[in-house]
């Protein structure tokens, strides 16, 4: 399977929770759903990348759960998370939003400035994995609730459908980050009950970047709207906006399209691999190297070395791809990894 991803050369490449590799069917299928409408039919290609981008919001739906309606593309989490926040109607006594500080930081940025829009933001102290830390952060003035699946510089796994369904008794709005978890453990949307979901393609789902989304079956209606955000975009009558009837309100202005279409093959590879045998062949390579039971995490290796310059050398010496938060070092293994991978960065680890 390793053979079907542009992989390159050196030494081990460890860095899909940053980048995962595009598969080499990319090249192909961009070459169709990208170029051929835009050279074939100057002008008239409309049509043919809104049914690529169709085609993206389905494979999302295959994999992640729930009706293709109820996605739409978003540039990135940041974004997806903004146009969430701001088509959310604010209850007197009810404002605050709340994420663990080992969130994604890109995140908290955007709802502290969603203060602007009426919110007030709070960072959650304490064990994201405990589901009492949560439990205890909910109480009545607790308008959102933002947690990450799996968080970025530790690899912990929140119990998301807990956390969703502690938030819904509750009457709070939760929302869930994919980006670090997509493509490499299981996702169900629509079990989950979580009120919307936001993710990336960038990482797991090697979709490359700049194609991110949100999942949310509820009618909300953002404020960051453009014509794609239109029952119909083609109407141009300025004196009449409609929301779109499905989730593409929440999508804007003129859209790109080319992240999509890349996007929409890593997605279909990994659902056709299966991410059950991508996560059984990542806890086979981790456990040549760190034994310990790995429930309870993501993908990625964090890994804290008692010398960590003198380990980063040797990993940088083997031509290993990686990098670093702080005093951890990050290594993820995919399905385009071998044993031999393993084997490299064991003996550096060691």
């Amino acid at each position: 399977m390793r053979d079907m991803f542009e992989k390159p050369p050196g030494g081990p490449y460890l860095l899909s929770h940053s980048a995962g590799l595009l598969p080499k069917a990319a090249r192909g299928d961009f070459e169709t759903h990208f170029f051929t409408p835009w050279t074939a039919n100057p002008g008239e290609s409309w049509p043919l990348w809104i049914d690529a981008i169709d085609n993206f919001r389905t494979a999302l739906a295959g994999l992640l759960g729930g009706r293709m309606a109820d996605y739409c593309p978003q540039p990135n989490v940041s974004a997806a998370l903004f146009a969430l926040l701001s088509g959310l109607s604010l209850e007197k006594g009810r404002d605050r939003i709340v994420m663990s500080v080992q969130a994604f930081p890109s995140l908290g940025f955007v709802a502290q400035q969603a203060e602007r829009l009426g919110f007030r933001f709070e960072i959650l102290e304490g064990d994201p994995a405990d589901i009492a830390t949560w439990e205890a952060a909910m109480a009545p003035d607790v308008a959102v609730i933002v947690a990450m699946h799996v968080h970025s510089n530790t690899s912990v796994v929140s119990p998301v459908a807990e956390i969703a369904s502690l938030a819904r008794a509750r009457g709070i709005f939760s929302i869930v980050d994919v980006a670090q978890s997509a493509g490499i453990l299981s996702i169900d949307a629509m079990a989950w009950q979580a009120d919307a979901l936001i993710g990336s393609c960038l990482k797991w789902l090697c979709g490359g970047p700049g194609a991110g989304f949100l999942w949310c079956p509820h009618d909300l209606k953002p404020l960051n709207v453009g014509w794609f955000s239109h029952e119909n975009p083609f109407e141009f009558n300025i004196r009449d906006f409609r929301y779109a009837p499905d989730a593409r309100r929440f999508w804007g202005g003129t859209p790109s399209v080319a992240p999509y279409v890349l996007a929409t093959t890593g997605i279909r590879t990994i659902s056709d691999i299966g991410v059950e045998t991508i996560l059984r062949h990542n806890r086979a390579l981790i456990a040549q190297i760190d034994p310990p039971d790995r429930s309870g995490k993501g993908g990625t290796l964090c890994y804290k070395p008692m010398d960590i310059e003198k380990t980063m050398t040797a990993l940088t010496a083997a031509g290993c791809r990686f990098d670093r938060r702080g005093e951890t070092l990050r290594l993820s293994f995919h399905i385009y990894n071998t044993e031999q991978d393993a084997d490299i960065v064991a003996r550096c680890l060691a």
